[in-house]
């Protein structure tokens, strides 16, 4: 098999300050892979802080592809044996209720990160910010999810990945337990379209030792599922990242 071109993570794309953000990265290694993975579902396992602003080789394997830089993997993407479960919908109205409550605003470990930095500015960082759901919007006192609105500015197979991402990691406890993306599996149904209102719904399914297990949704109008992922997180010591 030969090599495919290159793929460079452009340093806006960031999560921590030093590397990628995990979706992007993610999602722009299952766009290498054949119907760009659109329409099926993709795991992508993370083996090392993706480097910004380098050339990184693509080599494709049996079920899908490499990412290596000088010489060591960095991601590994494969076609999923199942589907992702969606995480339930909520309103727009409730998303947006959500957002002000976002705990990213008061603590954020990366706050430059591409998805839900704070202090991205709008049209260049996504600016997600899924926040608790209002009293009304819960099904009981375990309801885990979070939500925020979201209307993009562009949009592309690694930018969809990159929106499942962030709100996944918010409904556990970034704060008590700073955590980065480890395997990320996702399903892009359809590319959202810009200048359209999007909700984005995550939540939290379980938590063992350094990982923790999490899900997210896009939905659109009449709770179409746009695509939907989930996530594997580990902690880490924010000092190795910064």
């Amino acid at each position: 098999m030969t090599s495919l071109p290159p793929l460079i993570v452009p340093h806006r794309f960031n999560g921590p300050p030093r590397s990628g953000n995990g979706g992007w990265t993610a999602g722009a290694l299952a766009a290498t892979l054949p119907a760009q993975g659109l329409g099926t579902a993709v795991t992508v396992t993370l083996m090392q802080p993706p480097p910004l602003d380098v050339p990184m080789t693509v080599e494709p394997t049996a079920g899908g592809a490499v990412l290596n830089h000088v010489g060591r993997p960095v991601a590994e993407a494969v076609y999923a044996d199942t589907r992702p479960t969606p995480v339930a919908p909520v309103s727009a109205r409730f998303a947006a209720d959500a957002e002000a409550r976002f705990a990213g605003h008061r603590s954020h470990p990366f706050p430059t990160c591409y998805v839900c930095g704070p202090a991205r500015r709008p049209g260049d960082g996504l600016r997600i910010f899924a926040g608790p759901l209002p009293d009304p919007a819960r099904s009981g006192d375990d309801d885990a999810r979070v939500a925020s609105t979201w209307t993009p500015y562009e949009s592309a197979v690694p930018v969809a990945w990159a929106a499942l991402d962030c709100p996944g990691g918010w409904s556990s406890d970034l704060e008590g337990r700073p955590s980065v993306l480890g395997r990320m599996t996702a399903e892009v149904r359809s590319l959202p379209r810009t200048s359209e209102r999007y909700v984005v719904v995550g939540e939290v399914r379980a938590i063992e030792g350094r990982r923790t297990w999490t899900a997210s949704t896009l939905y659109g109008p009449n709770d179409e599922v746009v695509a939907t992922a989930e996530h594997v997180w580990f902690t880490v010591d924010l000092s190795e990242f910064r």
